[in-house]
């Protein structure tokens, strides 16, 4: 990931989300949008806004993270694809995938606690393995199948 700034692009993407302009943009798969503060994260209040900032970097998806201030989570996010069909995503494993490795040597762990703050909300284990992130978490069984050959 490398670090993103158009003028003004920060404060537009904060104010269509509802809350203060992330301290830092980077990108990748995602546009990921960085606070210091877990609080922010839970506060976010999106409108439609956000979506032509989106396509204007020719991204589907936005992580909205922040650093956990409380035990137990090591950071806090919410990811939104709206061009995809998912306004918010309940709980995103590419997401965790995407922000782990930031967080892991930002914080200088290898093991985090992160919670995914939707609606519906999600406890994750995830441990940057170096070349793959690890994920680890309570779930439900929604699909069972046979494949034949």
């Amino acid at each position: 990931m490398f670090g993103l700034a158009p003028d003004g692009f920060a404060d537009q993407l904060g104010k269509s989300l509802g809350v203060t302009a992330p301290k830092e943009l980077l990108t990748g798969r995602y546009l990921v949008a960085v606070w210091e503060d877990e609080g922010v994260i839970r506060d976010i209040r999106p409108d439609t806004g956000f979506v032509p900032l989106l396509r204007q970097e020719k991204k589907w998806g936005l992580i909205a993270t922040g650093k956990g201030n409380s035990n137990p989570y090591d950071c806090v996010s919410r990811f939104f694809a709206p061009d995809k069909g998912v306004f918010e995503d309940p709980v995103t494993g590419s997401a965790h995938c995407a922000i782990v490795p930031y967080w892991a040597k930002r914080l200088g762990k290898r093991e985090l606690r992160a919670y995914q703050a939707s609606p519906r909300g999600g406890d994750l284990l995830c441990t940057d393995e170096g070349e793959r992130v690890v994920l680890a978490g309570p779930c439900a069984l929604y699909l069972k199948g046979e494949i034949e050959f």
